[in-house]
C-alpha cells in the first residue's frame, strides 16, 4: 500500500489472517487483530510491539462488537480497512448434520462479519473512506457434496458483500469479497469440523471426498503469502473489484460453474419465459 493504513483482520491468529497481517506490517502499516487466546494475543503482538494490536474476542459475541470498535478508534485510531477473516469449514452430508451445526457456521461466518461490518460503517462513513474485505470462498460460488452448510454461508456473504458495496459506494467505502480456492491453511485441517457418519447410502458418493480432502491438507496449491499480497494490491486499489478470485483452481472451477449455469438457462429460456403476462 502507497499510504499508511490501519486494517482490522478479524481470526488473525492462522492462516489468511496471520498471512496477511504479517504482510501488512512488513510494508509499514498497524494492524489490529482479533484472537482467541492469551497466548494467540502475546504472538501476534510481538510480531511488532509498536504496530501491532492484539485484542481478545469472538465475532460471536455479538453484543460486545460496538464496544471494540469504539475502543478501537479511540486507543489505536481510525480504522481504514475492515477484513473479515474469522471463519471455519463444516464438513458433512446435510442429512446427517444437525441444524446446531448449520447455526455455528452462519453465526461465526455470515453474522460475526456483519456484525463487525455494520459496527465499523458509521466510522467509516463519517470519514467518507474505507474498504471492507469479505474472506468468502470458491465455495461461494461452486458447489460440492459434503460442505452444504459452508458454501450456504459463503453464498451468503457473497450476496451481503455485492449488495453492501452498492449502498456505500457514494461514500467512498469500497467493498471487496476475497474467494480464495484451496490453499495451505488449517481450513482442511484443524481448524474444520466434521459431522460423523451415519447414513450408509451416503458412503459411496462422500467417503471417497473426505479422504481426499484429509489427505490433501497442507500441500493445497495455494500460497497463504502470496494470498496476502493480493490483497494489499487490491486494498492500494483506486477501483478494487467487488468479487476477486484467488488461485488457478478458483478461477478454472468458477470458469466451468458459470458455463454450465449459461447453458442450462439457455435451454430452459422458453419455460422461464413463459410465465410472462
Amino acid at each position: 500500500m502507497t499510504s499508511s493504513k490501519t486494517l482490522l483482520i478479524t481470526g488473525a491468529s492462522s492462516g489468511f489472517g496471520r498471512a496477511l497481517a504479517e504482510e501488512v506490517l512488513a510494508a509499514g502499516h498497524r494492524v489490529i487483530g482479533t484472537v482467541r487466546g492469551i497466548e494467540a494475543k502475546r504472538a501476534f503482538e510481538v510480531l511488532n510491539p509498536s504496530r501491532a494490536f492484539g485484542r481478545l474476542f469472538d465475532v460471536t459475541d455479538f453484543e460486545a462488537v460496538d464496544g471494540l470498535i469504539a475502543e478501537v478508534e479511540e486507543n489505536v485510531g481510525p480504522v481504514d480497512v475492515l477484513v473479515n477473516n474469522a471463519g471455519y469449514g463444516q464438513e458433512g452430508i446435510m442429512e446427517e448434520s444437525p441444524l446446531d451445526a448449520l447455526r455455528r457456521q452462519f453465526d461465526v461466518n455470515v453474522f460475526g462479519a456483519v456484525a463487525m461490518t455494520r459496527a465499523v460503517l458509521p466510522y467509516m462513513r463519517r470519514r467518507r473512506r474505507g474498504h471492507i474485505l469479505n474472506i468468502t470462498s470458491m465455495g461461494g460460488f461452486i458447489t460440492m457434496p459434503g460442505i452444504a452448510y459452508y458454501c450456504g454461508s459463503k453464498f451468503a456473504l457473497e450476496g451481503i458483500s455485492e449488495v453492501l458495496g452498492k449502498e456505500v459506494a457514494s461514500f467512498g467505502i469500497a467493498v471487496t469479497a476475497v474467494a480464495p480456492g484451496s490453499f495451505r491453511t488449517d481450513w482442511a485441517g484443524r481448524s474444520m469440523v466434521r459431522t460423523p457418519r451415519s447414513i450408509a447410502d451416503y458412503d459411496a458418493l462422500f467417503d471417497p471426498i473426505r479422504k481426499a480432502r484429509e489427505k490433501k491438507s497442507g500441500s493445497q496449491l495455494g500460497d497463504p503469502v502470496k494470498a496476502a499480497r493480493a490483497m494489499l494490491t487490491v486494498i492500494d486499489s483506486d477501483t478494487p473489484p467487488t468479487h476477486l478470485l484467488l488461485g488457478s483452481d478458483a478461477l478454472a472451477l468458477v470458469r466451468d460453474k458459470l458455463d454450465a449455469l449459461a447453458a442450462e438457462i439457455d435451454a430452459w429460456e422458453a419455460l422461464t419465459c413463459s410465465t410472462d403476462g
